[in-house]
């Protein structure tokens, strides 16, 4: 399953220090905690999967609330700069 060399390697790449104790507690915990991942893997519901729900989409359908400019003139008349129907802001890149 896992070695010594993978939990170095994990070190490494995490940059962090391990002693050779900790190395070894790492090493027991990982294989106790790679064990218990294949047990839940193993493990069924006993409920076939089309009985146990189907999928749908939930969301409601995109409605437009408003007509296309009906803000455009109000929105228009509050800005401080415009220009040819577009809000003007200062260039930032």
């Amino acid at each position: 399953m896992i070695e010594k060399k993978d939990i170095e390697k994990l070190a490494r790449l995490s940059r962090i220090e391990v002693s050779e104790e900790e190395k070894n507690i790492l090493l027991k915990d990982m294989e106790s905690i790679l064990d218990y991942v294949s047990q839940i893997k193993e493990a069924s519901s006993g409920i076939p999967p089309k009985e146990a729900g189907e999928l749908r989409n939930v969301m409601r359908e995109d409605k437009n609330p408003h007509e296309k400019g009906m803000y455009t003139k109000e929105i228009m008349n509050e800005v401080p700069d415009k220009e040819n129907g577009y809000v003007k802001v200062k260039q930032i890149l």
